[in-house]
């Protein structure tokens, strides 16, 4: 039997249901009056005081407003989500949409040594061609369809055949193709969480994660990172604060760091995880890179409590959009579903027959072995000259495009970065990556994008620039 209480609850729920209907059904609109306490009790048959109750829970909600003296008012709309907005206003040097808008935006001839991707000339583009040449002899569906739910069976076979390679288990109905790692971790995040959710994200962390879970208005607690994984205290403490429903982590050449997650954490993340039921999500985009796998959550997990995302971005091709999930074959089955209603398909099937033909191709495994030795090359080519300069590598990443450095002492990596791009020079400052703020003399660079000897004499001029500043005080140049 109801107590009285909940039956209370019920009526006023009831009242609720009743006005939202009214705006459902536009009976109300923007500025229109309630009717008074007293008529609408009489009109739905229960006390004033159940209305009065109604009436603040919808003015609390913003749904209604009061005006004293004068009664309950139709409030207009909410204003469209402004990202930009939600969060502390940002230095735009530090702001993640910033940063991606300028790293998309600008001349793709100037120097972008703080972008996220290999210059043009080092992809497979011999390669992407003849599987271009290859599309014009499709059949007329497969140029002009949607294309499967899940996406082309003959890339996911292709997709689980690698990963059985590399430790993990996993059959193709357990794939599903999307049109980008981003799109990826946005079904997640829409399948998972709920507004006010916590998530865990690694400090530092690739910063459009970051812009990502503002989106979803999760509430982002940062993890500080060490060489070898997330600071597994902090973890763990932050694991029982807070019980977030996911983790957002790279397990390989972790970015912006370059760092690799180590057996001993793998093993010991897994395990607080699965106590606390939280998500995994396994970013591993940067796989290719690696001369040797490293240990792999989704692998050590089978899928239980990890879901692993990925793309072809960088190694392949940022214009041909493709990613994937790997899950457990119930979430799949909930992630097609939800695709279908936000995209109805995630990846073009030329994208995906472009991808597989381009894969398949008997030169791409080359391509990887020469990008690995050019930038093996590279990152110590670059390390020595920036180490010349007093920037310090936090670590000698074992394979990628990354190093995380440190600034000369005084230093601001965000006064660096706009003294830079006023000689249209696009960086990287540390804290566009810090949940905590605290990587203010940290700057992520790009090796590949470093060939320009441009790149160091601008770099040069910031550093001096900024060390002036530094020694002023309240310069706010």
């Amino acid at each position: 039997m109801a107590t009285i209480g909940e039956m209370k609850r019920g009526r006023t729920g009831a009242v609720m249901a009743a006005i939202r209907a009214r705006l459902a059904s536009h009976a109300l609109t923007t500025g229109d009056r309630l009717p008074s306490v007293r008529r609408f009790a009489a009109t739905m048959g229960v006390s004033p005081s159940t209305v009065v109750e109604a009436y603040d829970r919808l003015a609390a909600e913003g749904v209604i407003r009061a005006r004293p003296g004068s009664g309950f008012y139709v409030s207009a709309p909410p204003p469209p989500l402004a990202l930009a907005e939600i969060g502390p206003k940002l230095d735009q040097a530090i702001d993640p949409f910033w940063v991606s808008r300028q790293s998309l935006d600008t001349d793709r001839a100037l120097p972008k040594p703080g972008c996220g991707w290999l210059p043009d000339d080092w992809m497979p583009n011999a390669a992407i061609r003849r599987a271009l040449r290859g599309l014009a002899r499709l059949d007329d569906a497969r140029l002009c369809d949607y294309g499967t739910t899940r996406g082309p069976l003959p890339l996911r076979g292709l997709l689980a055949r690698q990963f059985a390679g590399e430790g993990l288990a996993v059959a193709p109905d357990q794939l599903l193709l999307t049109g980008s790692a981003t799109q990826a971790i946005d079904l997640i995040c829409r399948f998972l969480l709920r507004p006010d959710d916590t998530v865990l994200v690694d400090d530092p962390c690739y910063f459009n994660f970051r812009a990502l879970l503002r989106a979803h208005q999760a509430k982002i607690v940062g993890v500080p990172y060490t060489p070898t994984g997330p600071d597994m205290d902090a973890f763990a403490e932050a694991a029982a604060r807070h019980r977030p429903r996911l983790y957002v982590t790279n397990s390989a050449l972790h970015n912006p760091t370059g760092a690799t997650l180590s057996p001993q954490t793998a093993h010991r993340l897994l395990t607080i995880a699965a106590a606390q039921d939280i998500t995994i999500v396994e970013d591993d985009i940067f796989a290719d890179f690696e001369p040797e796998p490293s240990p792999r959550l989704a692998a050590l997990d089978g899928l239980a409590q990890v879901i692993r995302i990925g793309s072809f971005s960088k190694t392949l091709s940022a214009s041909i959009r493709c990613g994937y999930i790997a899950a457990r074959r119930d979430w799949i089955e909930g992630l097609v579903d939800l695709q279908i209603a936000t995209s109805f398909v995630g990846v073009s099937p030329v994208a995906a027959e472009l991808v597989f033909a381009t894969l398949g191709d008997g030169s791409y495994r080359k391509h990887l072995e020469e990008i690995r030795r050019r930038l093996a090359r590279a990152r110590r080519d670059v390390a020595e000259r920036l180490e010349a300069m007093g920037i310090t590598p936090w670590l000698m990443p074992r394979g990628g495009f990354y190093l995380w450095c440190s600034l000369p002492e005084g230093c601001d990596a965000a006064a660096v970065a706009r003294t830079a791009l006023r000689e249209n020079v696009v960086l990287a400052p540390g804290n566009v990556f810090s949940v905590s703020q605290m990587a203010s003399r940290h700057m992520r660079f790009n090796v590949a994008q470093m060939g320009d000897p441009a790149v160091f004499a601008v770099l040069a001029r910031a550093l001096d620039v900024a060390a002036v500043d530094a020694a002023i005080p309240g310069s706010t140049r």
